[in-house]
C-alpha cells in the first residue's frame, strides 16, 4: 500500500478564488502584519501571505518593526491597528524579540481582527463552541480533511503537538466533529503506542522525522503540520514521508500540505473580519 497524497494546492486555490470574487463585491479588505524579526523563514512566509493577498484582491501591509523592538511597541502597535477603522484583520508573526511573549503580546488584538486566533479570548470561545476565528493552520487542517472527504465523526483522531497555534485549538476542532481525541506531547510516555491507534493523526510537534511507520496504524490519514527548516533551505515535516508512506493510507506532503490552505484561510477571515465590520 502507498498512501494517497493529501494535497492542498487545489484547495487553496479555490479557497483564494472564492475570496477574490466575493472581495470584488465591496470596499477592499486589508490585512496588517506585524513583523519584528530577522527570522528568513518567517520573513519568506510573510511575503508570501503579501502576494497571495494581492492575488485574492486584499490588501497586505507588512508592519516591520526590526528584531530589536521593545515588547511594548509591538503591543502598541497591534492596539493601533486594532483600533484603526481601516484595517479588518491583525496578525502577529512569529519569532519575537526576546523577552516578548507572544501571548500576552497577541491580546492587544482584538478579537474581531483577530484573524489567526491568537488572542486568548479568541481561544477561549473556541473551546466554548462560540463564533471565533479558530488558528488559521488549526482551521487548515479541518479544511484539508474535509477536503479529501476523510471521515471524522467516531474515529480516533491522535494530536501530537499541544501549542495554542495548533494542537490545542485543534483538538477542539475535532471533538466539534465528534472525533474521539487525545493529545500527546514531548511527556507522552511510549508514543507509538498511542499513535498507532489513530484514524487520523496530525503531526504538530516542530521536530523533524519524529513520526515513523511504527507511529501510524495501517490505513490511517497522517497531516503533517511540521515545517522544519533543512540545511539546503528547504522545509521538511514531522513525519518521515519515506517511511510512513508505505503504511498510511493518505499523507499530506511538505511543502504543498497543509501550508498552502492555512494562507489562504488568513485571507477568508480576512474578508469576513471586513464584511462584519
Amino acid at each position: 500500500m502507498t498512501a494517497a497524497t493529501l494535497t492542498g494546492k487545489d484547495l487553496a486555490a479555490a479557497i483564494r478564488a472564492e475570496t477574490a470574487a466575493r472581495a470584488a463585491g465591496g470596499p477592499q479588505p486589508r490585512l496588517a502584519v506585524v513583523v519584528a524579526t530577522a527570522d528568513e523563514a518567517s520573513l519568506w512566509y510573510v511575503r508570501s501571505i503579501a502576494k497571495a493577498a494581492t492575488g485574492a484582491g486584499i490588501a497586505c501591509d507588512l508592519v516591520d518593526l526590526g528584531p530589536e523592538a521593545a515588547p511594548a511597541h509591538v503591543g502598541e502597535t497591534l492596539e493601533r491597528l486594532s483600533g484603526d477603522p481601516s484595517v479588518h484583520g491583525v496578525m502577529l508573526q512569529t519569532p519575537l524579540p526576546a523577552g516578548a511573549s507572544a501571548q500576552e503580546l497577541a491580546g492587544s488584538i482584538d478579537p474581531a481582527k483577530d484573524v489567526d486566533g491568537a488572542n486568548p479570548l479568541s481561544l477561549g470561545r473556541l473551546a466554548a463552541g462560540l463564533p471565533a476565528f479558530a488558528p488559521a493552520t488549526a482551521a487548515a487542517v479541518m479544511a484539508l480533511l474535509d477536503h479529501h472527504g476523510v471521515e471524522l465523526a467516531g474515529r480516533r483522531a491522535v494530536v501530537v503537538g499541544r501549542s495554542t497555534v495548533v494542537g490545542k485549538p485543534l483538538a477542539h476542532l475535532l471533538l466539534d466533529r465528534d472525533a474521539t481525541v487525545t493529545v500527546c506531547h514531548s511527556r507522552t510516555r511510549d508514543l507509538a503506542s498511542v499513535t498507532s491507534q489513530a484514524d487520523v493523526l496530525v503531526a504538530a510537534a516542530g521536530r523533524a522525522g519524529l513520526i515513523g511507520a511504527a507511529h501510524v496504524a495501517p490505513g490511517a490519514v497522517v497531516v503533517d503540520v511540521g515545517t522544519n527548516p533543512t540545511p539546503d533551505g528547504g522545509l521538511t515535516g514531522d513525519v518521515d514521508a519515506g517511511a510512513v508512506r508505505d503504511v498510511a493510507g493518505g499523507l499530506t506532503p511538505v511543502p504543498g500540505g497543509v501550508g498552502p490552505v492555512t494562507t489562504a484561510l488568513l485571507l477568508r477571515h480576512t474578508l469576513e473580519a471586513a464584511r462584519r465590520a
